[in-house]
């Protein structure tokens, strides 16, 4: 018996022992990748340095952590993506860095949205009036990368490369046809005729509407894009768009001769160039410092101790119910912050930033509520991104002023929802059936299992009608519009920035700053520190979280390929509890 004793003490003193082991190397792992996510390491670089730009990862509004490196404990490190903000913050503050002497563009894959693409654009034809010189270089050169380097004073491509200019395209999948194979019947109620986020769902092609809007935003954006690039390369937008439309560039030497690059040269000839613009020796290399390393280099400037706060709250993401995460617009998250920015007496205008496709129609009023109430403290402006649509649009209808970019998504002013049917599925492809009981004629309504009958298909039309009615409403107070007026140009239809002007969903293209200066005009303040909402929270909870949802979306990408984004598609469609004002679905141009 003692020595029965004696074993299990013993186990019971090396479990603690390894539990408090485990527990310490834990905690240093979290306090390492805390302090890999801090911005400790001051970069100094030298004189004649070069900055470099690679856009081949997603980027966001502001910066993200992504994977974490666990190789060496005394090396954590964590991979920074910078946001738009810090990108057109960086390319700012090179232009006036006597240390920095012009800018490499790695034009390779560009993986940002149209209207992220034009903010940074125009940074960089800003940095230019420094006389600081641009270079773009491209192995293979997509549509977005090039019109990025258009700006360039000089492009170069690969005598072996690959540039892409055939004109924009829209791709979409259609599962109906799927659904009725494997016995699944989405029962849909939607408001507005160009409403076509079901679409997918139940055709198997475009409707003549889709079809319709979707060829006038498209051509919007190519008439756009065709336009700067002429701009900037200075040709004509006939000649640019006949590259384009007869698929006159099908190589290198084809790029050359039409004038859309400046060069065709390698990659070491390429760093010839630099060399000589900076007057590093032969022998020597160019001293590159990429943006992610120069946003920790250390500038002066003035601390701004003004008294005045701006408060700018980015919302990205989809709307969803309740709190939500980290990539997404919590309806009741974002609700309560705008509340206390409305009740704090030093803030004296708040900046939205939208960048949504849009979401759960509630989430989206309650967020509209706040905003309202908002305005009528202090003056409320909203900056687009790539996309402002739908509840995107929702929440943005009640501001004082709208700013959007040319190539923004917005409108699609319009709401559906969605209850599928498993009863085929369920008892013809894996033999269950099911029976019940109930106290009322509705109380089991709505059922997966089953069809809804005709009167509850009335009941639910009749609620998205009248959440459509209050969309309409929300947007023709808002805008200073008739309802009737606002119910011409909504029906769910997608607008490009520049057109939405037109029709007076949006008052001027711009970009955030634009948005930041009309609300200091509107405050009537010279000066004012801007405060960014929501604060980020370097908390070793938070970063675990983010390397665990960015790490398994990049292996489930990887495994997938181009099959993603219907993964992804059908991940958003199992989240629709609630009515929904989104999107009519993914865009990709």
């Amino acid at each position: 018996m003692k020595q029965f004793f004696k074993i299990v003490l013993g186990s019971m003193v090396g479990f603690i022992i390894a539990a408090c082991i485990f527990s310490v190397i834990i905690l240093f792992i979290i306090a390492g990748i805390v302090a890999a996510t801090k911005k400790t390491n001051v970069v100094n670089i030298s004189s004649n340095s070069i900055l470099q730009i690679n856009l081949d990862r997603p980027i966001g509004e502001r910066i993200n952590y992504s994977e974490i490196n666990f190789a060496s404990l005394s090396n954590l490190n964590a991979s920074k993506y910078l946001g738009l903000k810090e990108i057109t913050a960086n390319i700012r503050k090179a232009k006036s860095d006597k240390n920095i002497a012009g800018i490499y563009l790695d034009a390779k894959f560009v993986q940002c949205g149209w209207a992220t693409l034009e903010a940074i654009r125009k940074e960089l034809i800003d940095f230019k009036s420094s006389g600081k010189f641009i270079i773009a270089y491209g192995e293979m050169m997509t549509q977005k990368s090039y019109y990025l380097a258009s700006v360039a004073d000089k492009i170069y491509l690969n005598p072996k490369g690959l540039m892409e200019f055939s004109g924009l395209s829209v791709n979409i999948a259609f599962f109906k046809n799927t659904l009725e194979k494997i016995g699944i019947e989405p029962q849909i109620f939607y408001c507005g005729k160009f409403k076509s986020a079901t679409e997918p769902l139940r055709l198997t092609k475009m409707s003549d509407a889709n079809r319709v809007q979707t060829t006038e935003f498209i051509n919007s954006f190519y008439q756009h894009y065709m336009s700067k690039i002429a701009e900037s390369r200075k040709m004509t937008y006939d000649e640019i768009d006949n590259i384009s439309r007869n698929l006159l560039v099908r190589h290198p030497s084809d790029a050359l001769k039409n004038k859309m690059v400046d060069g065709l040269k390698y990659y070491d000839e390429v760093l010839d160039e630099f060399k000589h613009l900076t007057g590093i020796a032969a022998d020597k290399n160019p001293k590159f410092v990429s943006i992610e390393d120069y946003d920790n280099v250390s500038i002066k400037y003035i601390e701004n101790n003004s008294l005045n706060k701006i408060a700018v709250v980015y919302a990205e993401g989809e709307i969803v119910d309740g709190q939500g995460d980290e990539e997404n617009i919590g309806g009741e998250k974002y609700a309560e912050m705008i509340r206390k920015i409305r009740q704090d007496k030093t803030i004296k205008a708040l900046v939205l930033r939208v960048n949504s496709p849009g979401g759960s129609a509630f989430a989206s009023e309650i967020i509209w509520r706040e905003i309202s109430l908002a305005k009528k403290t202090m003056p409320v402006v909203v900056s687009m991104g790539d996309y402002a649509a739908s509840g995107g649009y929702y929440i943005s209808c009640a501001a004082d002023s709208i700013f959007a970019q040319p190539n923004t998504l917005t409108g699609s002013i319009g709401v559906f929802g969605i209850i599928p049917c498993f009863e085929n599925f369920l008892n013809d492809k894996l033999g269950i059936t099911h029976d019940g009981v109930k106290t009322g004629k509705y109380s089991d309504m709505p059922n997966v299992t089953r069809k809804l009958t005709d009167d509850e298909k009335t009941i639910i039309q009749a609620g998205v009608d009248s959440i459509y009615s209050d969309f309409l409403y929300r947007v023709a107070t808002g805008r200073h519009h008739s309802k009737s007026e606002i119910d011409s140009i909504a029906q769910g239809r997608v607008w490009s920035g520049e057109k939405a002007i037109s029709i007076g969903l949006v008052d001027k293209l711009g970009n955030i700053d634009d948005a930041v200066n009309c609300a200091k005009r509107l405050a009537r303040i010279n000066d004012a520190k801007l405060v960014n909402y929501p604060s980020f929270d370097f908390s070793w909870k938070e970063v675990l979280y983010q390397v665990g949802s960015n790490k398994r979306k990049s292996i489930i990408k990887e495994e997938l390929g181009d099959f993603y984004n219907y993964y992804e598609q059908i991940q958003q469609i199992k989240k629709w509890n609630t009515i929904q004002a989104r999107m009519p679905y993914r865009i990709e141009l």
